[in-house]
This record gives C-alpha cells, sequence and structure tokens, in this order.
C-alpha cells in the first residue's frame, strides 16, 4: 500500500508559511548580507528562517534528518546518510533577490524518502504564492489544482533560466545558444520561481545550470504531480545533479535535444 503523505504536506505548508512570515519582518528593511566562503550572500533572515523551519521539524518527525543551506545535514552523530527521511530546507532561495527588494524570493521544503521527493512546497511570502505537492495528492497553488501548460512545441515556449553567468562551460554555452534560438521568449525570472512557474503553467522550460539538493528539494514531485519534469539535464529526476531543469512530460525530449542530454 502506497503511504500517505497528507500529513507531511499539510506540515510543510503551514512551516513554509510561518517561515515566511518571518522573512517578511525583515524584507525591504536593508537587511545587510554576509559573504559566505563560496562568495554568497547569508542574512540574519536566511539563518532564522531555517533554525525555525528545523526546530519544527525536529519536534513533529524527530527520526528525520534535515539537510539545510544554512546549517548543513542534521544529527551528525547518527548515520545520517543512512536514513531513510530526508527534509531539504532552502530558508531563502533567492538571497540576493531578498536583500534586494525583489519579492520573487522563496520558502522551499522538500522531504525526500529513500531517495524520492514524495513531498514539496514552495512558499513565495513576498507575493503571497504558494505551490505544494505530495506523491499522489496533486500540485495546487494557493489551495487551487495546478498544473504544466500543455505547449505543442518548444518555439512556442518560453524559457527562464538562472544567471546567465554561469553559462560558462562549452555545454552550457552551446545549450545556451540552442534555448536562443529555439524558443518565442526569453526572460530572467531565475530562482525558485521560475520551476514554480513551469509547474503552474506560466513557463515551458526553467533552466539552471548550478544547482544543490536544497535549491531544490520540493520541485521532483511538484512538477511530477503537475504533470512535468524536473531533474537533471541528462533526464533523470534527482535533486543530486550540479545543474537542472523543469519543462512539461511532452516538450521533455525537445528540452533535453536543447539542453544536449
Amino acid at each position: 500500500m502506497a503511504a500517505n503523505y497528507e500529513a507531511e504536506l499539510d506540515f510543510a505548508v503551514e512551516t513554509a508559511w510561518i517561515a515566511g512570515q518571518l522573512t517578511l519582518e525583515f524584507f525591504r528593511l536593508g537587511v545587510d548580507p554576509e559573504l559566505k566562503s563560496d562568495r554568497t550572500p547569508v542574512t540574519e533572515a536566511d539563518r532564522g528562517a531555517e533554525e525555525l523551519i528545523r526546530s519544527r521539524i525536529a519536534e513533529a518527525f524527530p527520526g528525520d534528518v534535515v539537510v539545510g543551506e544554512e546549517f548543513g545535514t542534521s544529527d551528525r552523530s547518527a548515520n545520517a546518510e543512512g536514513a531513510e527521511r530526508h527534509w531539504y530546507v532552502d530558508p531563502i532561495d533567492g538571497t540576493r533577490s531578498f536583500v534586494r527588494g525583489v519579492p520573487l524570493y522563496g520558502i522551499l521544503i522538500g522531504l525526500e524518502v529513500d531517495g524520492r521527493v514524495e513531498v514539496g512546497v514552495a512558499h513565495f511570502p513576498g507575493i503571497g504564492e504558494t505551490v505544494a505537492a505530495a506523491s499522489g495528492h496533486g500540485c495546487t497553488l494557493n489551495g487551487e489544482p495546478a498544473q504544466v501548460r500543455e505547449t505543442s512545441s518548444m518555439a512556442e515556449g518560453y524559457v527562464s533560466f538562472g544567471d546567465p553567468g554561469l553559462f560558462v562551460d562549452d555545454r552550457h554555452r552551446k545549450a545556451w545558444r540552442r534555448m536562443m534560438d529555439n524558443t518565442a521568449y526569453r526572460v530572467g525570472w531565475s530562482d525558485a520561481y521560475g520551476h514554480a512557474l513551469v509547474a503552474t503553467g506560466r513557463l515551458e522550460l526553467m533552466v539552471d545550470p548550478k544547482m544543490s539538493a536544497w535549491d531544490c528539494g520540493p520541485f521532483p514531485v511538484i512538477l511530477r504531480e503537475a504533470g512535468g519534469y524536473f531533474g537533471d539535464w541528462d533526464g533523470n529526476e534527482t535533486i543530486h545533479g550540479d545543474r537542472a531543469f523543469s519543462t512539461t512530460r511532452r516538450l521533455l525530449p525537445e528540452a533535453l535535444e536543447l539542453l544536449g542530454g
């Protein structure tokens, strides 16, 4: 009998909303970011939101492992690698947007069970949108059913992307050129929001040339339940590749060809 993840889904939606309220206390207030060792920014809001999410997971699901962008993997003294359930958390995906007052940042929470993401929530507090899904429960936008757009060809498609400066190696440059030449419209609605737009039928393709697991924790199940695909550039549904994209199932073969997969 398939597992029912309704309780985890409700928990993740509520937790993302609460964490989002915390971030809004800092939003547009001129928060000064610090630079981490990888030269990416972090703020007091990032750390506070992740601590809140971690504490709620620890209370509700004490046997689960949490993997977060700011504080790493929980329960290092135990066999975290062998744990069945991992929560992947990005407290503010799009910190650069956040510190500049751009409202497209997101709170991301995904539950991976035995290597498959089964629950996912992407909450965008600055614009009041929550995209959520659990296996067998469909995908929703603010509680209403959501699905990908049934565009027949990538030539009619809208494509978004992360930082174009990351399309640096030969494969990335060639993929960039093919995307520019073979889609109808190109726009930089980057970070997590682009993947949410694919799942809710507002884009056909979102491409990230650099990705960590916490950057995309909720999206395999969100896209799967919306009738789409999230995974690496070679067609594997995963959050553990170093680059990723979202698209519709109908356009997946064409998208893989554009990306050189």
